[in-house]
């Protein structure tokens, strides 16, 4: 993208883990190529290395978190922690931003990942537009209105929109009923004031991958929607891995044949157990499939890494199978050699897949990769779920079924026809690009009054 004038300053606030950070910093990127000047404010939890974006300013503000607030798994508590614990910080390190901008690149805008709401409340008292930028679905801003006090009672009529009924909306409301936190209510409640007081909402998605999804959330939400989405293929490359990539994997994927490899990987958060990694082990060996297969340190709980798969399995598939700490995936999935991704189906894997035609195969672990999931099997039909728990034998007919089978043929040529459409999106005149183009003026409107 060709760099324009400057438009003013816009100031970035991360929530700090690989998912969410990574989009931030591809927005970052585009609107810096629109002429926009960036700070990114960033929890010291899982900082970004400056290095690797030199034009931007990177400032840290102190979290307060704790170890075992980080590591034991409630999501919930985590978010309010982290908004509590930077609302202050934030506020002072805005305040400052302020004091030193000079006047001809003042401040337009604060853009916050959703889950850092604090920043909305920041804005708010200094008068400065907030723009909510949300790293998952469109759809996943339904839960909100939706089930704003878990109280029961549904403000969506799933039955008018048959793409809204294959989500399982109501199937998720049932899970959060389950076991309700004082937490989770306070967040959700926070989140939905938060974007409903924002100027604009952002969404790393395609409009056409959920146009019914947004124009229900159209309904809920006054600020305008921009689809500005994907992220990754509108910003160039970027460094923002907190994990090392290991590029060899490259090197094993130029000796397979076209669309012969099924690469597997469950993100930065999710774990299994020994006897679960076992199993996938075997299913993806007697596939006859090549694989690439990520298992991250950490990733198998009470292992340091592959120590627990059987003696001599390594050297038994010779070059048939391949195994790597940490890959790099928008890499991984435009190779000619991939012709299947086995996902937890987070939204960045979700959408990258979508984008180079390669269809999935589900295994969603928690939060909003279960109405992923439901996006790739029920409503695009790009995908397989990969129903109950992990056994060899189900792993490996899933794999062929969509890998080779005559079978899974269509879902083949579905994920080629997405990947065709997004190409369009993309292009100048396309609904991406367009929406791109209005944010910009929408910015630079807010800019104008402030």
């Amino acid at each position: 993208m060709e760099k324009q004038l400057k438009s003013g300053h816009l100031v970035f606030v991360l929530y700090p883990f690989q998912g969410h950070i990574t989009p931030m910093l591809q927005l970052a990127t585009i609107l810096h190529s629109k002429g926009f000047s960036a700070t990114i404010v960033h929890p010291e939890l899982n900082s970004p290395d400056p290095s690797n974006h030199p034009e931007f300013s990177f400032i840290s503000i102190p979290d307060k978190l704790t170890e075992s607030e980080v590591s034991d798994g409630d999501i919930a508590s985590l978010v309010l922690s982290l908004n509590k614990n930077c609302a202050a910080p934030f506020q002072q390190c805005m305040k400052k931003i302020l004091h030193q901008k000079c006047s001809h690149d003042h401040t337009a805008g604060i853009l916050y990942d959703t889950l850092m709401y604090c920043a909305q409340t920041v804005a708010d008292d200094l008068k400065l537009p907030g723009i909510s930028v949300r790293t998952s679905a469109a759809a996943t801003l339904l839960l909100y209105p939706v089930f704003p006090h878990l109280d029961g009672k549904d403000s969506i009529s799933e039955n008018e929109m048959p793409e809204l009924r294959s989500l399982q909306l109501q199937h998720m409301r049932a899970l959060l009923l389950q076991n309700p936190t004082d937490a989770m209510t306070e967040v959700r409640a926070a989140m939905t004031n938060g974007t409903k007081s924002s100027s604009a909402i952002i969404v790393n998605t395609i409009h056409f991958l959920e146009q019914a999804a947004l124009s229900k959330v159209k309904e809920y939400f006054p600020a305008p929607i921009f689809t500005i989405g994907p992220f990754h293929k509108l910003a160039p490359t970027i460094c923002s891995s907190i994990l090392m990539e290991d590029a060899n994997c490259i090197s094993w994927l130029n000796k397979q044949a076209p669309k012969s490899v099924i690469y597997v990987s469950f993100g930065s958060l999710a774990s299994i157990d020994e006897q679960e990694l076992i199993e996938m082990a075997w299913g993806l060996a007697n596939s006859k499939q090549p694989f690439l297969c990520v298992i991250r340190p950490g990733f198998v709980r009470g292992s340091e890494w592959i120590e627990s798969l059987p003696n001599g399995f390594q050297e038994s598939l010779g070059e048939r199978g391949c195994i790597v700490k940490w890959a790099p995936q928008k890499e991984v999935l435009a190779h000619c050699a991939v012709g299947g991704f086995w996902s937890h189906c987070g939204w960045n894997s979700t959408i990258e897949s979508i984008c180079e035609g390669v269809p999935m195969l589900c295994k969603p672990f928690f939060g909003d990769q279960v109405l992923n999931s439901n996006y790739i099997c029920h409503v695009w039909r790009v995908g397989l779920e990969l129903q109950n728990k992990l056994e060899r034998g189900n792993i490996e007919r899933a794999i062929k079924k969509l890998m080779v089978d005559m079978e899974g043929e269509q879902i083949r040529k579905k994920a080629m026809y997405l990947k065709e459409k997004a190409d369009l999106c993309l292009r100048e005149g396309g609904s991406s690009c367009c929406s791109l183009n209005e944010l910009t003026k929408q910015i630079s409107s807010f800019d104008y009054k402030t």
